[in-house]
C-alpha cells in the first residue's frame, strides 16, 4: 500500500488549497515545500480577492466571472483575514471614456452574482473622496472588490488540511520522482538537517508556481518542459498617501492599471507592475525602471507627486502564467491550465492561476484525483470556514473587543491585528495563556504568539514571523528583529532538551 494517496509539490495557495480539499474528501494526503509556505509568488500578491476589471477587455469573461462569484464566497470562510474594499476609478480624459468604464463596471456588477457587495457608483472627485487627487480629476466611479492577507490564506489552508490529517513538511524538497508498479517512487530531502526519505504515492500533483517547470524537469526527469511564461510583478509601499479608507484604480496611458491601496494602517501599497522574466524566480527584486514606472504612474493622479523618499519597502514576484504566446506580458491569461497524465501512475500539472481562484482550481484537481483513484469527490470547501474564522462577516468588532478583554494590556492597533489575523484562534491562545501574554518582543508581539506561529503555524525563523505570519516587518528595527531571533532560538533550544 502506497504510504499517500496523493502526494503535492509546491506549498503556496494552490498546493495548501488541493491539500485542504483532498483531506477533507478522505485522502491520505502529502505535502512538501522547499521553503517556507507562501515563500513563493504566493506572498507577492496585490493583496485582493477580485475579479480583474482590466481583464474585460481581453474577453476573459469565464475568468471574471469565476473569480467574481469567488469573492463572497472567500469573504464568507475566512472573515478574519478578507475584508470588503471598495475602488475609486478616475476618469481620465483622453483614455477609456466615460461610458466604456461604466459598462464595464455594469458587467462586473453582475456578471459573477454579487450579493452582499455594494454596487457601482458615480463619484464627485471634489468632494473628500477625490481631494488627494489632481483638481483635473472631477468625475470617477466606486466600486467593490476586496482585501486579503495572501499568506496567511495560504497557512490558514495548510492548517485545515492538517487538521484533516493531511501531512504538511515544510522546508522539504522533491528531489526524484519515479513511476513503478503503478504508483509514484519519491524521494524527499529535509533542507534542514539534510536527511533524505522515499515515499510513495498513487498520486502526484505538480503546483509549484514559477518552478512547476522545473519540477517536471529535474524531479520527474523531462527536458523538454515548457508551459509557463513568467512575469514579474513589482510593488512598492510608501508612507501613507492619504487618510479615507478607500483604494484607487489609476488607468495609464500604456493600457495597464495600477493600484493604490490603504496598507497595514500606517502606509500605502502601489502596484504592481509586468514584466516578462528570466532566472532564479527566488532571487526577483525590483528594478530601477519598475519604482520610476510606480512613482510616475501615480504622480500623474496624485496631487502630491510620489517620491523616492516615500518609499519603505518594495517587493517583488515572479507569477507562473500559462504560455498562451500572448505578445504582451500583461496581455497572458491569468486563467489557469491543467494537465492530467493518467497513463501509469497519474501526474496533475498546475500552470498558472489567481489566488482568488485557488479553491475552484483546487477543486478541479480533486475531481481529476477522483477520476484516477475511483475517490469519492464532494464539493465542500466553500461552505467550511478556514481556522478561526468561523463567525459571521459582519463579527470582527466582536471578536476584537473578546480579544481585548482578554488581553487588557494590549493597544487597540495590535488587539485589532490579532482579531484580523487569526480570529477566533486568537480568543483560544490567549485562554490558554491566563493573563500571561509571554515577552514583549515589541509592536505588540508577543511570547504567546510566536509560540502559537512556531507550534500551529510552521514557523522557524523571524521572517516566517515578521513577513508571511504578520507584516510586523515593516515595524520592527534590526535590533528587534535579532532579538526575535533570539527568542525563537532560545525556545527551539528548549524543546531539543526536553526531546
Amino acid at each position: 500500500m502506497a504510504d499517500y494517496d496523493v502526494f503535492i509539490v509546491g506549498g503556496g495557495i494552490n498546493g495548501c488549497g488541493i491539500a485542504r480539499d483532498a483531506a477533507g474528501c478522505g485522502y491520505k494526503v502529502g505535502l512538501v515545500e522547499m521553503n517556507d509556505l507562501a515563500s513563493g509568488t504566493s506572498s507577492w500578491s496585490t493583496k485582493l480577492i477580485h475579479g480583474g476589471l482590466r481583464y474585460l477587455e481581453h474577453y476573459e469573461f469565464r475568468l471574471v466571472r469565476e473569480a467574481l462569484k469567488e469573492r463572497e464566497v472567500l469573504w464568507a470562510i475566512a472573515p478574519h483575514i478578507i475584508r470588503p474594499l471598495r475602488f475609486i476609478l478616475p476618469h481620465h480624459d483622453g483614455l477609456r471614456p466615460a461610458w466604456l468604464l461604466r459598462l464595464g463596471l455594469f458587467i462586473y456588477d453582475n456578471l459573477g452574482g454579487r450579493k452582499r457587495l455594494p454596487a457601482t457608483r458615480t463619484v464627485d472627485l471634489s468632494k473628500p473622496l477625490g481631494r488627494p487627487l489632481k483638481s483635473d480629476f472631477s468625475k470617477g466611479f466606486e466600486y467593490s472588490d476586496a482585501r486579503v492577507d495572501d499568506a496567511r490564506l495560504v497557512v490558514l489552508n495548510a492548517r485545515d488540511a492538517a487538521e484533516r490529517g493531511a501531512d504538511i513538511r515544510t522546508r522539504t524538497k522533491l528531489v526524484s520522482a519515479r513511476r513503478a508498479n503503478g504508483e509514484w517512487q519519491l524521494k524527499i530531502k529535509d533542507q534542514t538537517s539534510g536527511e533524505a526519505r522515499e515515499v510513495t504515492a498513487r498520486l502526484l500533483v505538480n503546483v509549484a508556481g514559477p518552478w512547476v517547470d522545473e519540477v517536471i524537469r529535474g524531479a520527474v526527469g523531462r527536458n523538454d518542459a515548457h508551459n509557463i511564461r513568467l512575469v514579474q510583478g513589482s510593488h512598492i509601499v510608501t508612507r501613507k498617501l492619504y487618510d479615507h479608507d478607500r483604494a484607487y484604480i489609476f488607468q495609464n496611458s500604456d493600457g495597464r492599471i495600477i493600484f493604490a491601496i490603504p496598507y497595514e494602517d500606517d502606509f500605502t501599497l502601489i502596484g504592481t507592475t509586468d514584466r516578462d522574466y528570466e532566472g532564479d524566480p527566488g532571487k526577483a527584486a525590483i528594478s530601477a525602471d519598475e519604482i520610476d514606472y510606480l512613482v510616475r504612474s501615480a504622480s500623474e493622479y496624485f496631487e502630491i507627486p510620489v517620491s523616492r523618499d516615500d518609499i519603505v519597502w518594495t517587493f517583488s514576484g515572479v507569477r507562473p502564467l500559462f504560455d498562451d504566446g500572448a505578445s504582451k506580458a500583461q496581455e497572458a491569461t491569468r486563467d489557469y491550465v491543467l494537465k492530467h497524465e493518467t497513463e501509469g501512475a497519474p501526474l496533475v500539472n498546475a500552470f498558472g492561476g489567481k489566488i482568488t481562484t485557488y479553491r475552484r482550481l483546487s477543486e478541479d484537481v480533486v475531481e481529476m484525483i477522483g477520476k484516477s483513484l475511483d475517490g469519492h469527490v464532494r464539493s465542500w470547501t466553500g461552505k467550511e470556514p478556514l481556522p478561526g474564522g468561523n463567525f459571521g462577516v459582519e463579527e470582527i468588532e466582536t471578536v476584537e473587543a473578546k480579544i481585548a478583554a482578554l488581553a487588557p494590556d494590549l493597544d487597540a492597533r495590535s488587539v485589532k491585528r490579532l482579531a484580523r489575523s487569526y480570529g477566533l484562534d486568537a480568543i483560544a491562545f490567549l485562554e490558554r495563556a491566563k493573563g500571561d501574554l509571554g515577552a514583549d518582543l515589541g509592536h505588540g508581539l508577543r511570547g504567546v504568539e510566536v509560540d502559537w506561529l512556531i507550534a500551529a503555524e510552521w514557523a522557524l525563523t523571524a521572517e516566517d514571523v515578521l513577513w508571511r505570519r504578520s507584516k510586523l516587518g515593516l515595524r520592527f528595527t534590526k535590533d528587534e528583529t535579532e532579538r526575535l531571533e533570539a527568542f525563537m532560538a532560545e525556545r527551539a533550544q528548549r524543546e531539543t532538551a526536553a526531546a
